[in-house]
């Protein structure tokens, strides 16, 4: 299918690794030109020359941390004009809700609340004056349903949820569209980090601790980076300009509710 935006420029947020890389290289392989962004520069640079590469597309790379003020205004700087905005940045970590402090929910807002926020708050105005823009946010598949060891992530990120569901809808007669994609478990280093977790606290092997995993998943494996970008590729394509404030999950079936 031709998604129709090649020749767009997308800023895709954490972008060197994971679901952002996934999104990355689908957004590439649409023809999309990309500003890539990533805290560790060897690997945001061997990611862009690997997409360049394959699909022959202009891509900027700012090695930056995206959750900062100060990354915020350099990866912003570099941009340019952006058509597509895909917001990213890495969950905070597990634990019980008697482990974390007022600071610990102050940087998980940070990350994964207020900077998708300020990033929209920059990209809205100009896409909207254009009347055209697409605005995909990854969030979680705890939005949907509460992960008792993730409550820095449930809270930060319903909140997110909770602002673009308004300003979907404020931006949208603009013919700007803002969605959220909602992740269970994939194969990428958070679930290497989260079976670690489990095959630490268990005394199993990672194997085991994957396997225990898969088993609760209805599709019986782990998600991959390439399915959840091309969903994220469709969600900016010029066929989804009339899907609107929506929270769609990609979690393999695992997260058992009716709507």
């Amino acid at each position: 299918m031709d998604l129709g935006i090649k020749g767009r420029r997308a800023l895709v947020a954490a972008s060197s690794k994971g679901l952002g890389l996934g999104c990355a290289e689908a957004l590439a392989e649409a023809g999309v030109d990309l500003v890539m962004n990533g805290r560790t520069e060897a690997s945001l640079i061997d990611a862009a020359d690997s997409i360049r590469s394959r699909f022959n597309v202009e891509i900027t790379t700012v090695a930056a941390d995206i959750t900062t003020e100060a990354g915020r205004a350099e990866v912003l700087a570099a941009a340019g004009q952006i058509d597509i905005l895909v917001s990213n940045a890495g969950g905070p970590p597990p634990g019980l809700w008697s482990d974390w402090d007022r600071e610990d929910f102050i940087a998980a807002l940070d990350a994964n609340m207020l900077t998708p926020i300020a990033l929209m708050k920059a990209l809205l105005p100009d896409m909207m004056d254009r009347g055209w823009g697409r605005v995909v946010n990854i969030t979680s598949q705890s939005v949907k349903a509460p992960i008792p060891a993730l409550g820095l992530s449930n809270a930060a990120r319903t909140g997110l949820t909770g602002y673009v569901a308004g300003t979907a809808r404020q931006v949208a007669p603009s013919g700007v569209t803002i969605n959220n994609l909602m992740p269970g478990i994939h194969a990428t280093d958070r679930a290497t980090s989260l079976d670690t977790g489990v095959s630490e606290a268990q005394g199993i092997s990672m194997d085991e601790a994957r396997a225990q995993r898969e088993a609760t998943i209805p599709a019986r494996r782990y998600g991959t980076r390439q399915e959840f970008g091309a969903a994220c590729a469709f969600l900016c394509s010029q066929h989804a300009g009339f899907i609107v404030g929506q929270n769609i999950l990609l979690d393999g079936g695992a997260t058992n509710a009716t709507i």
